[in-house]
Formats: structure tokens, C-alpha cells, sequence
């Protein structure tokens, strides 16, 4: 499991593995099932709930890669990506392999601007085990996620926080 942060309803940071109680996780595996196989379809489906104490309710679905997915691309052998094209094209899905806790952390953007540039990138990159995935888009006008730091740990905690550092060093040029 994935587990993840939110701030004004949006995702700030994410992390896998997740750490929860095992009859959990059964539970949310047996929604998450029953949601999906009554719209059908192919692909990736991003299946959220919110754990408090011992419950679990279901939040959202989205028939897509989901952004909390983003983390994928440092954690494991295939990312949400790969995997969404393997299942659209029905091609095998391997058994997914952790290649360690890893977390992601979104890059947030505040202004207005048609020319945002970052910078510091290879200060940023130098750390072991890390990466940034820019997202390409030009432009700010009030607050946007334009990208996402990626990290290794030994711990997702040492992840999480691996991951916010790097994100501290990048500049943003408006």
C-alpha cells in the first residue's frame, strides 16, 4: 500500500510501503476490488481511503495513474505508468517488487508567471538514491504542482524526509 499526506484536499507527499494492520489492508483490498470490477475497464485505478484508528472509509477512485502513485516511479520494478499501459494493452503483469522505502513529495509552485525555471537541480541530485520529475508545464497563476522529488530510504520516514530535502534545494524562478 501507498500511503499519503493532504493539505487543502490535495496530495503533498507519498510514500510505499505504508505500514498498516493487516485486517486493513484485507479490507480495503476487498473494496477496492468490488469498486473496480463493477465499472470494469482496463488499467490502473487509484483507489483511496482514510484509515482512523481501526475503520477504514473509502474517499475516491480515479480511473487513472493517481498523483499518490507518483512515489511508484523510485519503489519499485514498474512504475503506476508501466503498469497502466501493460494492463490497457493486456500484457503481463509480473508480481510487483519493492525496491525499497520510498517516498515522493510534490513541487509546488506559487505565483503568476508564463516562464517558471528551476534551478539547483544538480545540487538537489546528489544525494544517492534520489530523482525529480519536472512536469514540463510553462506556466503559474495562483498555486500549481509542477513537479515531484523522489526518494530512497532505509525507512520511509529517512524517505520522507530525504524527499523534502531535495525538494528544499530546487529554486524556482518566476
Amino acid at each position: 500500500p501507498i500511503g499519503h499526506r493532504q493539505e487543502k484536499g490535495d496530495y503533498r507527499e507519498s510514500w510505499q510501503p505504508h505500514i498498516m494492520k493487516e485486517e486493513l489492508l484485507k479490507e480495503a483490498q476487498d473494496m477496492a476490488e468490488k469498486v473496480v470490477k463493477a465499472l470494469g475497464g482496463y488499467g490502473i485505478f487509484g483507489v483511496e481511503f482514510f484509515i482512523k484508528g481501526d475503520e477504514i472509509y473509502f474517499s475516491e477512485l480515479s480511473p487513472r495513474p493517481h498523483d499518490t502513485g507518483m512515489v511508484t516511479l523510485i519503489s519499485q520494478e514498474l512504475s503506476e505508468f508501466a503498469l497502466h499501459a501493460r494492463a490497457i494493452l493486456e500484457l503481463p503483469l509480473p508480481e510487483i517488487k519493492l525496491y525499497s522505502p520510498s517516498a515522493s513529495s510534490a513541487l509546488l509552485v506559487r505565483g503568476d508567471s508564463q516562464n517558471v525555471r528551476f534551478g539547483n537541480l544538480g545540487q538537489a541530485l546528489s544525494q544517492p538514491g534520489t530523482n525529480v520529475r519536472l512536469f514540463g508545464k510553462p506556466e503559474v497563476h495562483g498555486e500549481r504542482r509542477m513537479g515531484v522529488t523522489l526518494a530512497t530510504g532505509t525507512t520511509t520516514d529517512e524517505a520522507r524526509k530525504k524527499a523534502e530535502k531535495i525538494k528544499n534545494k530546487i529554486t524556482i524562478e518566476l
